[in-house]
């Protein structure tokens, strides 16, 4: 076994970069819903501390392509989705038509690319 460090791939720290800013965005969001109140950001709030560790717990693993490219969708759907919902609290308006629903849907392919990839041989 090879204890030396490995430099991380630039989608690892992406995805370790991601998972600290969802962190700290979603602590800092849960404040305001409680301060200013607001259900989307609540939501949004809820959403992003939820899946912050996965970004980095992929990231930090150095896990294989399929999982960082499932994150990856993750993270997409992720943003579309709590985008859509901020702004519409913030702003008063969405991102776009069907940003939400495109958001939700990528969340959910993500989550399916994530447990799918559990079933493919890792490479040696």
């Amino acid at each position: 076994m090879d204890t030396t460090e490995q430099p991380a791939s630039d989608s690892s720290r992406l995805l370790v970069l991601a998972g600290g800013l969802c962190g700290a965005t979603g602590v800092a969001l849960s404040a305001a819903a409680a301060h200013l109140g607001g259900a989307f950001v609540s939501t949004a709030a809820s959403f992003l501390l939820m899946h912050a560790p996965v970004f980095l717990a992929v990231g930090l693993i150095g896990a294989g392509r399929v999982l960082r490219i499932a994150s990856l969708i993750l993270l997409v759907g992720l943003v579309l989705f709590c985008g859509d919902l901020l702004a519409r609290d913030f702003l008063g308006s969405r991102l776009f038509p069907m940003s939400a629903p495109i958001g939700g849907t990528l969340l959910i392919a993500g989550w399916l690319a994530i447990a799918g990839s559990a079933l493919l041989r890792s490479r040696p």
